[in-house]
């Protein structure tokens, strides 16, 4: 690259960081060797700098206003057992949904970019030891799953992952050293997501390094952008595509394709639609799925006024009791939608601690306390852009066992427990003997995702033992 091109670049960069109030960030500049004023440029010409200015004005200097909806009333759902009138939808949408594994129609795309930091582990948190015997990782749960399906059905199902710029290349050379858990590479597709700047609280883009801006990663929200720029929907396309399925890293019990779920949302119209489960109690710090205004969507449990988040029916049960999991279907086409400008996803406001340099002295400042604000999008702000969705309910204990904390509730221990009671309960629908000792089960066992996705694929299993021994520990 000649000093002129770098000049020219410097002089955009300047000028569109000077109309956004930023040109600070040059600060250094001048002090650069060549190489790292190319990575500098780079990050600020990366930046929607117009966009980020009207949001320092609105999110960042002050909280955003909260503007409540003129209705919200509960999100209508599927529940998990179809009633009587129901039955032959769900058997139709089942079997329309197979067809669409079977077609190649269907991908399975998995948010990953985040580390292991809060469990300790310093790595991507897809490469965490997850289940209860064998310890495999998040990765190759889902890498079973995703097989299991393929075998199932003679399908063509792959997988994108949306990783993080911390991440990234961690993330590759795992699935490299484990020879992609038996997928063919060219089946599996890895990309970042975006990231935007940290701000201080008086709105100021800060520094990690005298040539590199402090950012934070744009939010799951941020993968529907990421799928456009990162080259995935035109692999979708390409491949013939035109279903997503959308889950977390962090979830080992996600059924990664589901034809009920896939085939209901078909059936419907639907450009996007979620999986809920029943709020454990009004306080449970999910999104509570609600109609806005007459559209499904979702409200932070934060936002839910507390008279709605404790209101309850006639029957004494929670009326905003749907609670979201992240797990949804979305429409190729309606991705491409969302990224040809049409729709402007909204960010949201998270104050935290963020680590930076001096502009003085350019030594690091290791913050106490929250010091600077963070943007990011939520991925189920897509639904206000559809124009039908479908809420499908799942039993918890069946689909939801996220490991995101290193004690108490969501963490490895309590996940590890829901795995092993999910497989003991398929295994005695499967005719198996399972002991017991006051009121839980007496065995740890582990399925794996190349045994059985759901229930019914062990039967007949020659695999399947006829009765545990108590304390056994099984793999099956």
């Amino acid at each position: 690259m000649t000093h002129g091109d770098l000049s020219a670049r410097y002089n955009q960069a300047l000028q569109a960081l000077r109309q956004a109030g930023q040109e600070h960030v040059l600060t250094f500049y001048d002090r650069l060797d060549e190489g790292r004023r190319d990575e500098l440029l780079g990050q600020i010409e990366g930046q929607d700098w117009p966009r980020l200015a009207e949001l320092v004005q609105t999110h960042v200097r002050r909280e955003p206003e909260l503007h409540l909806p003129g209705s919200i009333e509960p999100a209508p759902y599927y529940p998990a057992q179809p009633t009587h009138d129901l039955r032959d939808k769900y058997e139709q949408a089942r079997e329309h949904g197979q067809e669409l594994i079977r077609a190649g129609k269907v991908a399975a795309f998995t948010v990953a970019g985040g580390q292991g930091t809060r469990l300790g582990w310093d790595a991507p948190k897809g490469t965490f030891p997850a289940t209860p015997i064998k310890g495999k990782p998040l990765f190759q749960v889902f890498a079973e799953s995703i097989l299991k399906v393929r075998r199932k059905y003679n399908a063509q199902v792959p997988w994108y992952i949306m990783t993080s710029p911390a991440n990234d290349r961690a993330t590759r050379a795992f699935f490299s050293d484990h020879n992609y858990f038996g997928l063919h590479r060219g089946d599996v597709m890895f990309f970042p997501q975006g990231t935007v700047p940290s701000f201080s609280l008086d709105g100021k883009a800060l520094l990690e390094a005298p040539w590199r801006l402090a950012t934070n990663p744009d939010g799951h929200g941020g993968s529907l952008r990421a799928l456009h720029r990162g080259g995935a929907l035109a692999d979708m396309k390409q491949r013939g595509v035109e279903q997503i399925s959308y889950f977390q890293v962090d979830n080992p019990l996600v059924r990664c394709i589901d034809p009920l779920f896939l085939g209901l949302h078909k059936l419907n119209g639907a450009q996007m639609s979620s999986k809920m489960v029943a709020k454990s109690h009004a306080g449970e710090k999910v999104g509570a799925f609600a109609l806005i205004d007459g559209k499904i969507g979702v409200i932070e449990y934060s936002d839910l006024p507390r008279e709605l988040a404790e209101a309850r029916d006639t029957d004494g049960r929670l009326r905003f009791i749907a609670g979201s999991i992240a797990i949804h279907i979305l429409e190729v086409a309606f991705v491409e939608r969302l990224n040809d400008g049409t729709f402007t996803m909204p960010y949201h406001r998270a104050v935290k601690k963020v680590p930076h340099i001096d502009l003085q002295t350019a030594q690091p400042v290791e913050p106490q306390s929250p010091n600077a604000v963070k943007l990011e999008m939520f991925v189920f702000d897509a639904l206000r852009f559809c124009e039908r969705s479908v809420v499908l309910e799942t039993i918890r204990e069946e689909e939801f066992a996220p490991i995101k904390n290193a004690q108490g509730d969501d963490s490895p221990q309590t996940s590890r427990q829901l795995q092993s009671d999910r497989a003991a309960r398929w295994l005695e629908a499967a005719g198996v003997s399972v002991p017991r000792s006051n009121g839980r089960y007496d065995a740890v066992i582990e399925v794996s995702p190349l045994t059985a996705v759901e229930p019914q694929d062990l039967r007949g299993t020659a695999i399947v033992p006829m009765e545990i021994p108590p304390g056994a520990e099984v793999i099956v």
